[in-house]
C-alpha cells in the first residue's frame, strides 16, 4: 500500500509540473525554446546562431537537436514538454538503479517513486521545463555510465556526446583516466573531439564566435553577474570583483576546487559509490565553469546518494540540506535578513562546493555505513485506552535532535506557516461579516468588552506604547526562546513540547483558511489602531505587513496560542514557583494586549487556548505522549563511562567487601545510571550516583 501511494505521489507530481508548463500563456511557456522555434530562432535564423545571445548551447547541440525542436514547433511544445517529462523518469529509474550496494528490499522499492518525486520537484527540473532546455540530456547520458553493465566503450562514448553538449563535463573524462579506466578516457575525449569537429565543419563560423570569441559560452545568455549564474565565476562579480584581479582569483580558486573535488571523486568511485562520484563531479563542473545556469544545477540533487553523520538521526541532515537548497527560493530557506540573504541567493553554488570539497561521506569500508550508532527510542506509551495511541508503529526518540535539522525544519515549517497566512482568504466583506458574528455572539455572551478596553488603552500613552512593543516582540522572542532552552537543558523535554505546538500551528491555518475575520481595528466601529493610527479600511496601509501578512487571520489567535504554550511548559518545566506563575500570567497578559491594541476579539483568545489545548490532545491520541517525560542525565563519552565504571568497582569493594568485584565495562555503566534514575541509592552509591548527575 504504502509503495504504491510513492508511485501515485511521483505520477501526480510528473503530470501536475507538465500541466503546469501547458497551461501557462503562449508567451511565458518554453520561452527559451523561443530561441530554437521562434522567428528568429535556430530552426529559421540564417545567419550565426549567437548573433542575438539568446541561444547559450554549444554548436554541436545547435547541430544535433535541430530535428527535435522540429518536432515540439509543430507540436506546440507538447511533445517537448512529454518528452522532457519522459527524460526525467528515465533519469530517476537509473538513479535507483545506480545506487551504491548492498541495499535493503525496502530502498530498492521505493528508490525509484522518491528519486522521480525529488526530481519533479527540484527547481532545475521544474526550470527545465518552463524554459523549454535541453540540460536533462547531458546528466542523463553521464549517469547512464554508472550503471553496473555499462561497458567502457560505452561509457566513454557516452561522456563524449554529453561533453559536447556541456564542454564542463569532460572532467568526467578525467575522473575516468584517474581512476585508471584510462581507455574509456581516451574515447570519450576523442568522442567529444569528433563531435565538436563536425559541429565545426558544419557550422565553422558559430563554431568560431563559440569556442575563440565566447570561449566556451562565456558571455552568452543573461549577464554572467546575475544570481541565476551559480558558479565561482559569478559569485566573485556579484562580491565586486572584476577584471584581471577577478580572473586571477577565479583562476586560484577554479584549480583549487577541481583538485580537491576531483580527488574526492576518485575516491568515492574506487570505494563503489560511481553515482556519488557522478554527483561531486558535476558540482566540480558547476562551480567552475564560467556560467552555471539553474537548469544545469541537477547534479547537485544527486549528491544526497552520500552518506553522513555518526549517528542514525545525523543521517537525514545533508539529504534534507541539499532537497530544500534545490527544491525552495532563497526566501523559503532563509529570513529576509541582509547577511542571510547572501547566503540564500547562492545556496545552490554553496550546495555544489560542499558535495565537492567539504561533506565527509562515509565509504563503504566504514564502521558507520551500514551501523549509524541508533538512536535511542523508547516503546509507544501505553494508556489507559486500548486504541491510544493510534500510531503505534512509532517509537519514541529520547535523545537530543539534530540542532540543523531543527532549525532547518523550523524555517521552513514557519515559511509554509507565512505563506498559507498570507494566501488565505481575505475578502472583505467576508471578514468583516464574520466580525459582526463574533460581536454578536460577544453581546449575547456579555464579554464584548473589546471597544472599553481599547479605548482606555489609546488614551494612557505609557500603557498604549508598552502594549505595542510587548505585541511586536514578544509573540517571536519568548517561544522561540523557550525553545532553545528546552532543546539545550531538556531535549526529552524538548520532543515532547514541541509537537503540540506544531499541530497547534496547523490548526489555526486550517482557521485562518475557512474563516477569515476582520479584527476590531479593520471593523470601522470606532476602534482605535494604537500602533498605525487611523486607516483608510478600503486601502488599508500597516507598511511591510501589508504586502506580507493577511489581515484578516485573526481567529485564532497565535498570539495566545503561543503564549499559553508557553505558559503551560513554563508552569511545568521552572525549578522555581516565581517562574511557574510568570508562565501562567503570560497568556492572560498576552489576552490583554491583544485585545487592547484592537487587533483581536476575546473569542480569538478562546479560539487560540483552543487549539493549544487541541494539539496536546491530538498528541496523546496519536503518539499516546500525555506527560512530560522524565529528564534523563546526558549520556557519558566511553572514557567518562569507563572511569565512573571503576568508581563504582572501588565503592562496592569498600562497602560490600568484596575483594573480587566484578568490573563493569562504559556500556553497563550507562545502564547501570539510568536504572539508578528509578532506585533510590543507598550509601556510598549515593554520592557516586549524583557524582554521575552533575557530570
Amino acid at each position: 500500500m504504502g509503495l504504491a501511494a510513492l508511485w501515485l505521489l511521483a505520477g501526480v507530481l510528473a503530470v501536475r509540473q507538465a500541466a503546469a508548463v501547458l497551461r501557462l500563456p503562449p508567451d511565458e511557456r518554453l520561452t527559451d525554446l523561443e530561441t530554437w522555434i521562434g522567428e528568429e530562432g535556430v530552426l529559421h535564423v540564417r545567419g550565426s546562431l549567437y548573433d542575438g545571445d539568446s541561444f547559450t548551447g554549444t554548436p554541436f547541440s545547435g547541430l544535433v537537436l535541430k530535428p527535435l525542436t522540429r518536432a515540439a514547433e509543430q507540436s506546440l511544445g507538447v511533445a517537448w514538454t512529454f518528452g522532457t517529462l519522459l527524460l526525467v523518469v528515465i533519469l530517476g529509474l537509473v538513479v535507483a538503479r545506480a545506487l551504491p550496494g548492498p541495499i535493503s528490499r525496502r530502498t530498492s522499492l521505493i528508490a525509484a517513486p522518491l528519486a522521480i518525486s525529488l526530481l519533479v520537484l527540484s527547481l532545475p527540473v521544474r526550470n527545465t521545463f518552463t524554459l523549454g532546455q535541453t540540460s536533462i540530456i547531458p546528466v542523463l547520458l553521464v549517469v547512464l555510465t554508472v550503471l553496473p553493465r555499462t561497458s567502457g566503450r560505452q561509457a566513454g562514448v557516452l561522456i563524449g556526446v554529453a561533453a559536447a553538449l556541456q564542454p564542463a563535463l569532460l572532467l568526467f573524462a578525467v575522473v575516468l583516466w584517474l581512476i585508471g579506466r584510462r581507455r574509456a578516457a581516451a574515447l570519450a575525449g576523442g568522442t567529444f573531439a569528433l563531435c565538436t569537429a563536425l559541429a565545426w565543419a558544419a557550422m565553422p563560423h558559430d563554431s568560431w564566435t563559440y569556442w575563440g570569441h565566447h570561449i566556451g559560452g562565456a558571455g552568452l545568455g543573461a549577464p554572467a553577474d546575475s544570481l541565476s549564474n551559480q558558479s565561482l565565476h559569478g559569485l566573485l562579480l556579484r562580491i565586486g570583483l572584476e577584471g584581471p584581479v577577478e580572473l586571477a582569483l577565479l583562476a586560484v580558486l577554479a584549480v583549487a576546487v577541481a583538485v580537491i573535488g576531483l580527488r574526492r571523486a576518485v575516491h568515492y568511485a574506487k570505494d563503489g559509490q560511481l553515482l556519488l562520484a557522478a554527483a561531486i563531479t558535476g558540482s566540480v563542473a558547476l562551480a567552475v565553469s564560467p556560467t552555471s545556469w539553474q537548469h544545469q544545477q541537477l547534479w547537485i540533487l544527486l549528491a544526497v546518494v552520500g552518506r553522513v553523520g555518526r549517528r542514525g538521526s545525523d543521517r537525514l541532515v545533508w539529504p534534507v540540506l541539499v532537497v530544500l537548497a534545490m527544491s525552495l527560493s532563497r526566501t523559503a530557506l532563509l529570513p529576509d535578513i541582509e547577511i542571510l540573504g547572501h547566503i540564500g541567493y547562492n545556496a545552490p553554488l554553496l550546495a555544489a562546493l560542499a558535495a565537492a570539497c567539504v561533506v565527509p561521506f562515509h565509504s563503504r569500508t566504514s564502521p558507520r555505513w551500514d551501523e549509524p550508532e541508533p538512536t535511542p527510542v523508547a516503546d509507544p506509551a501505553k494508556s489507559r485506552y486500548a486504541w491510544v495511541p493510534l500510531l503505534r508503529f512509532l517509537k519514541r526518540p529520547l535523545s537530543r535532535p539534530n540542532l540543523m535539522l531543527e532549525l532547518m525544519l523550523i524555517r521552513v515549517g514557519y515559511f509554509a506557516y507565512s505563506w498559507i497566512r498570507a494566501h488565505a482568504p481575505d475578502e472583505r466583506s467576508v471578514a468583516e461579516g464574520h466580525g459582526d458574528q463574533v460581536l454578536t455572539l460577544e453581546r449575547w455572551l456579555h464579554i464584548d468588552i473589546e471597544h472599553w478596553f481599547n479605548a482606555i488603552v489609546a488614551d494612557t500613552s505609557w500603557l498604549k506604547h508598552f502594549m505595542n512593543w510587548y505585541y511586536s516582540t514578544f509573540h517571536f522572542l519568548i517561544p522561540l526562546s523557550l525553545l532553545a532552552w528546552l532543546y539545550l537543558r531538556r531535549p526529552a523535554t524538548y520532543r515532547w513540547a514541541r509537537t503540540p505546538l506544531a499541530f497547534a500551528t496547523m490548526l489555526a491555518l486550517v482557521g485562518f483558511w475557512l474563516y477569515p475575520l476582520a479584527p476590531p481595528r479593520l471593523m470601522g466601529l470606532g476602534y482605535v489602531d494604537t500602533a498605525h493610527g487611523p486607516q483608510d479600511l478600503n486601502n488599508p496601509d500597516f507598511g511591510a505587513l501589508t504586502k506580507l501578512s493577511n489581515q484578516y487571520a485573526a481567529m485564532p489567535s497565535l498570539h495566545v496560542g503561543w503564549s499559553l504554550w508557553c505558559g503551560v511548559v513554563i508552569a511545568i518545566v521552572a525549578p522555581y514557583m516565581w517562574a511557574k506563575v510568570l508562565g501562567i500570567l503570560y497568556p492572560l497578559l498576552t489576552t490583554a494586549v491583544i485585545v487592547g491594541t484592537a487587533n483581536h476579539y476575546v473569542l480569538d483568545a478562546v479560539g487560540g487556548a483552543a487549539i493549544v489545548s487541541a494539539g496536546f490532545g491530538l498528541q496523546y491520541v496519536l503518539l499516546g505522549v500525555g506527560k512530560r517525560p522524565r529528564e534523563e542525565a546526558p549520556p557519558l563519552s566511553a572514557a567518562m563511562g569507563a572511569a565512573m565504571a571503576r568508581a563504582r568497582g572501588l565503592v562496592r569493594q569498600r562497602g560490600g567487601g568484596h575483594d573480587d568485584a566484578e568490573p563493569v565495562d562504559a556500556d553497563s555503566a550507562g545502564k547501570d545510571r539510568s536504572d539508578a534514575a528509578d532506585e533510590p541509592p543507598k550509601g556510598g552509591q549515593a554520592r557516586v550516583e549524583r557524582h554521575d548527575q552533575r557530570v
